[in-house]
């Protein structure tokens, strides 16, 4: 939200040599009772650059870049990365290995007939993986991203560089943006569930990439639209939430729409949007406003996930069917999940990014 793939609390099964089959309450353990760590409330004020760092005294935070890209050929690309903190204590910062900070990162890259995928564990306070905040910096071992700008510019985002490796493949992008960030939900406050769950949410939807990816040693020059995303918070998801299906939209008159269903067990599922309009005015828009419905499936590691669907806003009137570049884009790591781009025609056409979990 993403909902975005709140896999963080997975680091601990992992890092115990476990299965790392999600556990039982939610999806990756994330409706674990959070008492011990602060709790998300509507109201906040939020302030940058301030929030573009660690928030440690919740448990699970992260930052996520999505990126739908051409060559000048016209062949699609796709990449994702992302920066998972987990904390195993609220407020615990500590130095070396004494840091109660746990980091997961995850590369992503996707093309129309190939998918690759590499993670990464690190323990903060060693210097393997963190953020600062002057300059800005999120990195886990040589995956990063960095704020391009001057020091102490009011807005780190408005030039960034990012870069993301694993077998086979890699990229850099360089990212610019002349929009402030956008606050999702209800002024950053994001509801997950209708028993209050929530987290905080804001994005920088209008991002503009252009850079190279490296596939098996050739060398391809890119550009198109990007997305970063940022939440935390400690309890995003109830027990009775096996998964969620998230889409993070270009619309080609420059508009953009962030949607998401998160599934739950008795079929009510709870879905929520917000539509951004091209000067980068927010819209939320409740359940009753819009329709998801999964059109066509896929199967792809043994999991059967809707890599079609039909998204309706009447109020916008959007009426698209969105299909996925490569059906069979899913991520291999150790809580797998779906995630790649999709692009989109109908009322409109554009193009954007899907994940999906639990499935």
């Amino acid at each position: 939200m993403s909902v975005r793939t709140l896999l963080l609390i997975s680091l601990l099964a992992l890092l115990s040599a476990c299965d790392a089959k999600p556990p039982a309450k939610g999806f990756a353990g994330l409706a674990q009772p959070s008492q011990a760590y602060a709790q998300v409330t509507r109201g906040r004020t939020f302030e940058f650059p301030r929030d573009h760092g660690a928030h440690p005294a919740y448990r699970i935070e992260w930052w996520y870049v999505t990126a739908n890209l051409r060559d000048a050929q016209g062949q699609q690309f796709g990449v994702q990365w992302t920066l998972f903190r987990n904390a195993l204590r609220a407020n615990d910062a500590g130095t070396g290995w004494a840091d109660g900070n746990l980091w997961l990162g995850h590369i992503g890259l996707t093309s129309a007939t190939r998918q690759f995928s590499a993670q990464a564990l690190g323990r903060g306070g060693v210097g393997q993986a963190g953020v600062t905040l002057e300059p800005f910096a999120a990195w886990i071992d040589n995956n990063s991203l960095t704020s391009l700008t001057a020091p102490g510019s009011p807005d780190p985002l408005a030039q960034m560089r990012l870069h993301g490796a694993g077998k086979g493949f890699s990229y850099t992008l360089d990212l610019h943006s002349e929009h402030p960030p956008v606050l999702q939900g209800d002024a950053g406050y994001s509801q997950k569930s209708a028993k209050g769950q929530a987290s905080y949410y804001y994005s920088q939807p209008f991002f503009q990439a252009s850079g190279e990816l490296l596939i098996d040693g050739k060398r391809y020059s890119v550009s198109g639209p990007a997305w970063l995303d940022r939440e935390w918070s400690s309890q995003p998801l109830a027990a009775d939430q096996p998964g969620w299906d998230w889409l993070a939209l270009h619309l080609a008159d420059g508009a953009q729409l962030m949607l998401y269903r998160l599934r739950q067990n008795d079929g009510q599922h709870y879905l929520t949007a917000n539509w951004i309009d091209a000067d980068g005015s927010n819209h939320l828009l409740p359940a009753e406003a819009l329709n998801l419905v999964p059109q066509a499936q896929t199967e792809v590691n043994g999991h059967k996930v809707p890599t079609t669907w039909r998204v309706q806003v009447p109020s916008r009137q959007l009426d698209i069917v969105i299909e996925a570049l490569n059906p069979n884009a899913w991520m291999a790591v150790s809580t797998g999940y779906w995630e790649g781009p999709v692009h989109f025609s109908g009322s409109q056409q554009g193009v954007g990014y899907l994940e999906m979990t639990g499935y």
